[in-house]
């Protein structure tokens, strides 16, 4: 049985939804039954390039929900510019995309941009509504974030629902504020033998630019700036920038939907009821709990097996970019292509994509020889660009197609072992002599009383940098780098867990050859020589009662720092106890933890293109390392029945006297604050 089969099969034999718990039930004002109901939630994402759906947890864990709204990410993982919703990127090279996207500006904007296959859909049998609130600081420096996410049933196959994401960041330093807005439609059916998903999502991302603090000594030695008297506020410490903003908006439909080919048969099932147990009757099961016995009956229903799928995949995207500075410092940038002495900037850029994908799928399953699944798909994009032409006035317009032919061998429901490989070649234009090809091996086996997951992952890439790694027009950035050689890239990972013990150990390393990146003067190049990187993570949860304490540690090696700096060690400590109170009914998480990584010279951020790029190393003002310096967090997060809720005291360790205290060079991290959140579900 496929994964879609056994998700729709769960929901035919759940109990009806006008069933009772001890005949006894509430009503609300329409006088209908809801209490006795159990909601049976579902969520699932879908695959890019073929929809294929991939269950996942519902979005009501409580479990260190308090780091939920942190762009530093879950587990401190990411540099950013300080404020709620500003550019971050990862410090550890094998959490970032193995590829840009086509329309790279979005890419630092990963706390808040989600990409389809990262988009939950539901299936519940009450509607189901989510609303979340995260508040930190005052209304002068404060951040805000409102998400309310909506699906409803109209039977058992059709679902519908809305996504609303809007956060507010006014932030500490001047000139430094965010504001963004997303808004989410999205519809799914899953019948057996006709499945779709249709989202639409709408980004607008709108911040403010200050290109960070004029002296690092402000924060790094506040006495000395202020001569002795009492420090800068940081509303008050000069920065680079005022009056300029970068803007994107990002909007994109897509369409996932297959006919499935198969056939019906009977199929007997094990049904598991509670019977009271009679004085003296004996049970013909195990004891369950209030002295009931389980009983197992048999039932036979129909089911249908689909065989071979033909599936159809649609991507349709526009993007633009805006950055506005109404006045700048001439000495600031090296160049400028357009205004002259105007001392500001008008920079645009334009982006349409529209992508098909075509595929036909043999699926696992269908009988006892079919171990494995195999689907061959076709696909074609075309991506059309505006940049700005020297003229100021015109653009100039770029165009270009790929096609790609590609396969996947999947098995996905076996017990022990289960494997995947996909692969795709280019055939057309610009995608001739490129190619992708990635797989795994996951092996599933008890050892001493405990469930152990052996992992292998590899793959091998030849892709050209995307479009504007190779393009760019703007009044003080701007190349066209026609020259640039095809990234060959080869990657190997192992992955061993051990689920009692709470250890998880993960190895890797990648080759890559021609490594494009931007360097110190924000300008696309290209490595002369290969580089390798190692990495090595491993996470530790220790339990003694309701005291936890859980580990992550990472260390990473570059061949060549100048080119790809990493810090070599990253830690984060979660230290807490977890308990029930209130009869149980009220979960309790109370703990601190930190966050840590090792010195290294980070990259910068040039806020004229929004990426970040190398330091400059012959700049020996500016030329500095962060790290080395904890982050630590004291929170409660509580869970009621359906609301979250949690209290946290963010960057308790702030030091008067002075820190390194950045996550990016010349932009610090907000100083001490309580930041508050909390979530409803509702089922009605």
């Amino acid at each position: 049985m496929t994964l879609s089969q056994a998700y729709v099969h769960a929901q035919m034999n759940e109990p009806r939804m006008g069933s009772r718990k001890n005949n006894e039930t509430q009503k609300d004002s329409s006088q209908v039954s809801t209490a006795a109901i159990d909601p049976k939630l579902y969520m699932w994402s879908v695959d890019e390039r073929l929809g294929n759906r991939q269950m996942i947890p519902a979005d009501t864990i409580y479990h260190n929900f308090q780091n939920e709204n942190l762009v530093e990410g879950m587990t401190g993982h990411n540099n950013y510019l300080g404020n709620l919703g500003s550019p971050s990127m990862s410090r550890i090279f094998f959490d970032r995309p193995v590829e840009n996207s086509q329309y790279l500006f979005i890419d630092p904007y990963s706390s808040f941009f989600v990409k389809p296959q990262n988009f939950k859909f539901a299936n519940s049998r009450l509607p189901y509504t989510n609303l979340t609130y995260f508040k930190s600081g005052s209304k002068v420096d404060g951040e805000e974030r409102f998400k309310s996410y909506f699906s409803v049933n109209v039977n058992k196959s059709l679902a519908f629902g809305f996504n609303i994401d809007y956060q507010y960041g006014r932030g500490f330093y001047t000139d430094q504020s965010t504001s963004h807005f997303n808004g989410a439609l999205f519809g799914s059916y899953i019948g057996d033998q006709y499945q779709a998903h249709l989202l639409y999502n709408n980004f607008s991302i709108k911040m403010k630019e200050n290109g960070g603090i004029a002296d690092d000594r402000y924060i790094t030695n506040p006495l000395a700036m202020s001569e002795g008297k009492k420090q800068y506020e940081p509303a008050n410490i000069p920065v680079n920038f005022t009056d300029t903003w970068n803007k994107n908006h990002d909007s994109y439909v897509f369409l996932t939907h297959r006919y499935n080919l198969g056939f019906k048969r009977e199929k007997i099932i094990e049904v598991k009821e509670l019977d009271k147990i009679k004085e003296g009757k004996k049970g013909n099961g195990k004891k369950g709990e209030n002295g009931e016995a389980k009983e197992q009956k048999q039932e036979k229903v129909i089911e249908f097996v689909p065989v071979t799928s033909f599936i159809h995949t649609m991507k349709y995207e526009r993007a633009h970019k805006r950055f506005v500075a109404y006045s700048e410092d001439k000495d600031y940038y090296e160049n400028t292509y357009l205004n002259g002495s105007n001392l500001s900037s008008r920079d645009s850029t334009s982006y349409t994509s529209i992508k098909n994908t075509f595929g036909i799928a043999l699926l696992e399953g269908f009988n006892k020889y079919a171990q494995a699944g195999l689907t061959g798909f076709i696909s074609h994009e075309l991506r059309q660009y505006n940049l700005m032409n020297a003229d100021s006035i015109t653009t100039d317009k770029f165009t270009e197609n790929e096609v790609y032919v590609g396969g996947e061998l999947s098995r996905k429901e076996g017990k022990l072992i289960n494997y995947s490989a996909i692969g795709e070649v280019g055939m057309l234009k610009e995608s001739i002599g490129q190619f992708r090809l990635k797989g795994d091996v996951r092996l599933n086996f008890r050892l001493l009383k405990d469930t152990v997951a052996l992992v292998a992952r590899g793959n091998i890439s030849n892709t050209l940098p995307s479009f504007y790694m190779r393009h760019y027009h703007s009044n003080h950035f701007w190349w066209d780098n026609i020259n640039f050689s095809k990234e060959f890239k080869t990657h190997v990972e192992g992955e061993l867990s051990f689920k009692r013990l709470g250890t998880n150990i993960n190895i890797g390393v990648e080759n890559i050859k021609n490594y494009t990146y931007f360097n110190s003067k924000a300008i696309p190049v290209q490595a002369g020589e290969n580089l390798q990187i190692l990495s090595a993570c491993v996470k530790q949860n220790f339990q003694a009662g309701i005291l936890h304490l859980d580990n992550e540690v990472t260390y990473q090696k570059s061949s060549n720092n100048s080119i790809l700096p990493l810090p070599e060690l990253s830690l984060y400590h979660n230290l807490y106890l977890e308990t029930k109170l209130a009869k149980k009914v009220l979960s309790l998480q109370l703990g601190a933890d930190v966050r840590y990584f090792s010195k290294y010279y980070a990259p910068d951020y040039t806020p004229a293109i929004g990426t970040f790029n190398l330091q400059d190393a012959t700049n020996a003002d500016k030329y500095t390392k962060i790290g080395g310096y904890p982050v630590v967090n004291l929170y409660a997060n509580l869970h009621l029945k359906r609301t979250r809720f949690f209290v946290m005291y963010y960057h308790v360790n702030q030091s008067s006297g002075g820190s390194n205290s950045f996550y990016v060079p010349h932009y610090p991290i907000n100083p001490r604050l309580f930041k508050i959140g909390i979530s409803w579900n509702f089922y009605d």
